[in-house]
């Protein structure tokens, strides 16, 4: 395989690339013809748009540039577009820092290594592509300058988005105090009686009867014979005596004291002793 002549039919443009970066430009476009009256000294400043951080970024630039696979790199062609580079940048009396030197000499081996006819595979080791180190290298670069980007285009605090220093106007107010008149007070002070004549004080307080009395009183009544439940009622306690003489019958049955008996709905119940309990109402009447 002819190397060699590969890498110069693709380094072809390098040199019509710098001839285009050494012409004047205006607004970027070249001047094909300079006015007359125009004196450009020999040591005149270029301004290049291109800025590259280092070599790795010199590098990857030219990869893209020819839209070339980072795996499968044409080391000579990058080799040497890489040197003219350089070669460019002396001419135009630039300092060079010492890391282009370095990329430029571990190109120029790795372009020996390659042009060097290998021995055979049973005289040698074995060994790997001499590529693949720089590989590694500019993948690890291009992922960091592709996040740097990324990072470059979102919104910045004092670039893309300002904070806001202005503070509100503050607008003195003066409590002013009312000035009421004597009318408005005299009925002013009527409200608020009326509105305390609203608010009335309940005390519960506890009644006199007892549950627990009231079950007493209907054991000792119907100890004597049975007893109907509105004979054991005093009218005098009112409603409240109903409910505790009917808490207290409950009670009793649910303690199994007395035996209450009931011969139809809405008839007159009967109280009797558990063991004392008649057949029926009747029965209890005539006794």
């Amino acid at each position: 395989m002819n190397t060699e002549t590969g890498a110069e039919d693709m380094t072809a443009d390098v040199p019509a690339a710098v001839a285009d970066a050494r012409a004047p430009k205006v607004h970027g476009q070249p001047m094909e013809k300079l006015p007359e009256d125009l004196y450009i000294p020999p040591d005149a400043l270029e301004v290049f748009l291109e800025a590259f951080e280092g070599p790795l970024d010199l590098l990857l630039y030219l990869i893209r540039r020819q839209n070339l696979n980072i795996l499968d790199i044409p080391v000579l062609k990058i080799t040497q577009q890489y040197i003219q580079y350089i070669e460019l940048m002396r001419e135009l009396k630039l300092e060079l820092a010492a890391e282009y030197l370095v990329m430029a000499a571990l190109l120029a081996e790795i372009k020996s290594s390659i042009l060097l006819p290998r021995p055979p595979p049973d005289e040698a080791v074995e060994q790997g592509d001499p590529r693949m180190e720089l590989v590694r290298r500019l993948q690890e670069y291009e992922r960091f300058k592709t996040a740097g980007e990324t990072l470059e285009k979102m919104p910045r605090v004092g670039r893309d988005v300002f904070l806001a220093q202005a503070r509100p106007e503050v607008i003195p107010q003066s409590a002013q105090v009312p000035m009421p008149t004597l009318r408005e007070l005299v009925m002013a002070f009527r409200d608020v009686m009326e509105r305390s004549a609203l608010f009335t004080h309940h005390q519960i307080s506890r009644e006199p009867l007892s549950v627990r009395e009231r079950m007493s009183h209907i054991l000792s009544r119907i100890s004597k014979g049975p007893a109907r439940f509105v004979d054991l009622v005093d009218p005098e306690e009112g409603r409240i005596g109903v409910v505790v003489c009917f808490l207290a019958v409950l009670e009793l049955a649910k303690s199994s004291l007395i035996a209450v008996q009931q011969d139809a709905p809405f008839e007159p119940m009967l109280l009797a002793p558990p063991k004392a309990a008649p057949a029926t109402l009747e029965e209890a009447v005539d006794e």
